[in-house]
C-alpha cells in the first residue's frame, strides 16, 4: 500500500499538466465482478464489487438447456476453477464435455466454482459458490443496494456467442439475444445496462429489436477501427478494445465520432494510470479497487 501511495503522489504532479484529458466520471467496471479478489461471475464477487464502489458490473452470460440465462464466461465448466459435484475430475482435455447448454440450471447450480480458487489470481479468496442466473444476480444486487442505501450500479452484459458453436454450446444468435433482451426488460434495467459482444451478429439483432439499448463492440485484435465498426449496421454507444490497442489516436477517433471507449482488462497499476491519462470513458478491471484508488488520486477536480 505504501508503494501505491508513493506512486499516486508522483502521479498527482503529472496529472496537473494532463488532467484536461481525464474524464470527470470514469465508468469503473468490475470484470466478472472482481475476479482478482473473489471467484468470477458469482454473486459474492458482484456484491463485493458493489461494496468497493464500482459504477458497473461487467459479466458474461450463456444459456442452459432449460433456457435460463446463466452468468458464466465459458459455455462449459472451466477446469481451473470448478469442482464436480460427484468428485469427477474436470481437466483441460474433458472440460468441454461439461456443456452448460446440455444441462438444466438445477444441474449447473450443483457445480462449485469457488473452492478451488484461480491459479491466475493468487490473492483471490476461496469460497464455495456456484454460477447464478442473471435474473437471480440482478435481484440480489438490487436488493442489496436498496438495503444498504448505496448508489445504483449499471450492468455490462456480454453475450458469449460464437457462430461456429450455434446449437452446440448455445442457441442461435436470434434466440440467445431475445432471451437476454427479455430479461433486461423484465428486470427493468434497460436504462442501466449495455450489451456487449465480440461478434457483430447479436449486436445487430439487438439494435433492430430495440435501438434504445446501449451496446458495446468488443475488440481483441489489431486492425482498422473504421473497418471493424463497419461490421455493425449502426454506430455503437461503446467501442471496447483490449487495452493494449488503445492510444491517443484511437481515443480521439472514438470521441470525434461520439462513441465512448472502454478498454479491457486493465490490472497493472501503471497500465491503469496510463489508460486513464489517455482520457478513456471507463476501465474494465479484475481489480476495481486499484482503479478506484488510482483514479481518486489523479481525477480532475470538479
Amino acid at each position: 500500500m505504501k508503494g501505491l501511495l508513493s506512486f499516486l503522489a508522483c502521479l498527482s504532479i503529472i496529472s496537473c499538466q494532463n488532467n484536461h484529458t481525464i474524464v470527470q466520471n470514469l465508468d469503473i467496471q468490475g470484470h466478472r465482478g472482481c475476479r482478482g479478489l473473489l471467484p468470477e461471475n458469482t454473486i459474492e464477487g458482484f456484491i463485493n464489487a458493489v461494496d468497493l464502489g464500482v459504477t458497473n458490473l461487467e459479466l458474461d452470460v450463456v444459456i442452459s438447456k432449460d433456457s435460463q440465462v446463466v452468468v458464466s464466461h465459458e459455455p462449459f465448466f472451466n477446469h481451473e476453477i470448478t469442482t464436480h459435484p460427484e468428485g469427477i475430475e474436470i481437466t483441460a482435455e474433458n472440460a468441454t464435455d461439461f456443456n452448460i447448454y446440455e444441462m438444466t440450471y438445477n444441474e449447473v447450480k450443483r457445480y462449485d466454482v469457488g473452492s478451488k480458487g484461480n491459479p491466475k489470481f493468487p490473492i483471490q479468496s476461496k469460497i464455495k459458490t456456484y454460477k447464478p442466473t442473471l435474473s437471480a444476480l440482478i435481484d440480489t444486487v438490487e436488493q442489496y443496494i436498496s438495503l444498504k442505501n448505496l448508489p445504483a450500479v449499471s450492468y455490462n452484459i456480454e453475450i458469449k456467442y460464437d457462430k461456429k458453436e450455434e446449437n452446440k454450446y448455445h442457441p442461435t444468435a436470434e434466440v440467445f439475444t431475445k432471451l437476454v433482451y427479455d430479461l433486461i426488460i423484465t428486470k427493468g434495467i434497460k436504462e442501466r445496462c449495455n450489451v456487449q459482444c465480440f461478434d457483430e451478429k447479436p449486436l445487430n439483432i439487438l439494435h433492430k429489436m430495440d435501438a434504445s439499448i446501449a451496446t458495446a463492440f468488443l475488440v481483441g485484435d489489431t486492425g482498422n477501427v473504421t473497418e471493424k465498426l463497419a461490421k455493425l449496421d449502426y454506430k455503437p454507444n461503446i467501442y471496447s478494445p483490449h487495452f493494449r490497442l488503445v492510444d491517443a489516436a484511437l481515443v480521439h477517433y472514438c470521441h470525434e465520432n461520439k462513441i465512448k471507449i472502454i478498454p479491457w482488462t486493465v490490472n497493472d497499476e501503471k497500465d491503469i494510470t496510463n489508460i486513464i491519462m489517455l482520457g478513456v470513458d471507463g476501465i474494465i478491471s479484475d481489480y476495481p479497487d486499484k482503479v478506484i484508488e488510482i483514479y481518486e488520486g489523479i481525477r480532475p477536480q470538479k
